[in-house]
């Protein structure tokens, strides 16, 4: 994959940021670029060896990043993690909700389970993340939440039914979140990122065979992030698409 030089110049020195589903994909390309922006970073994920080493490779790089075993799924650890940060003079200034999974399957052939993982890390997960932090930001005037969606929030295909179902949930959720930052503490930003096809584990792993030439570098989509970050207090992104050129699900 083409590494990609740095777009934007953003300097987020003295920001604390958590990125979940930061051990690989989409998730380890948004948090290199936000240390690289000067960020320190708490990288989550249920993947621990992936996501050390990926820890460790910021840190051998100069930056400021830890790494905490965490499934979004759980909604007491996301608590207790959000409390911990804080007593350890932690509290975040950046939320980006990424961690999500899919199945690939007719309706027909799902079971509970499977619809329950992807409901519960794609929208729950998130969920219980911004009940944990965005009080918190409330409370301090200031803040970021970042939530990662899909082409599958704007329109559905077929065998990703609860994976669009999912992640059309959190565009609402966070369509609304954003409206009452608007109402309750205007520095708070609030943002969704529709992200199309990228070549990621998330996708190669199920798709080997993907033509690779119709998916998007990761850190394009990190460069966007970074964008909706970067934009002055005056003014906030609620939302941001960004697909490849010839991305066939949108619109």
């Amino acid at each position: 994959m083409e590494t990609l030089e740095p777009q934007f110049h953003a300097d987020l020195s003295g920001k604390r940021a958590l990125v979940t589903g930061a051990a690989r994909g989409l998730g380890a390309a948004i948090a290199r670029r936000l240390a690289q922006a000067g960020a320190s970073v708490c990288l989550t994920d249920v993947r621990r060896e992936d996501g050390e080493k990926v820890c460790a490779a910021l840190t051998v790089e100069g930056h400021a990043a830890r790494f905490v075993n965490l499934d979004v799924r759980d909604a007491d650890a996301v608590t207790a993690l959000i409390q911990d940060l804080e007593r350890d003079g932690w509290p975040l200034d950046i939320l980006v909700n990424n961690a999500a999974v899919d199945v690939t399957k007719p309706i027909e052939h799902l079971d509970t389970d499977e619809v329950t993982n992807v409901v519960t890390t794609n929208l729950l997960g998130p969920m219980y993340l911004c009940l944990a932090t965005y009080r918190r930001m409330i409370a301090r005037g200031g803040g970021h939440i970042v939530n990662i969606l899909s082409t599958a929030s704007n329109r559905t295909w077929t065998e990703a039914a609860p994976y669009a179902a999912s992640k059309t949930g959190l565009r609402a959720f966070t369509h609304t979140l954003f409206q009452e930052a608007q109402r309750d503490c205007l520095g708070i930003g609030v943002t969704g990122i529709i992200a199309g096809g990228m070549e990621t584990p998330f996708i190669m792993e199920r798709f080997p065979d993907a033509d690779t030439s119709k998916l998007q570098n990761p850190a394009v989509v990190a460069e966007a992030v970074l964008c909706a970050l970067s934009v002055p207090a005056t003014s906030v992104m609620p939302e941001v698409v960004v697909v490849p050129r010839n991305e066939p699900s949108w619109p």
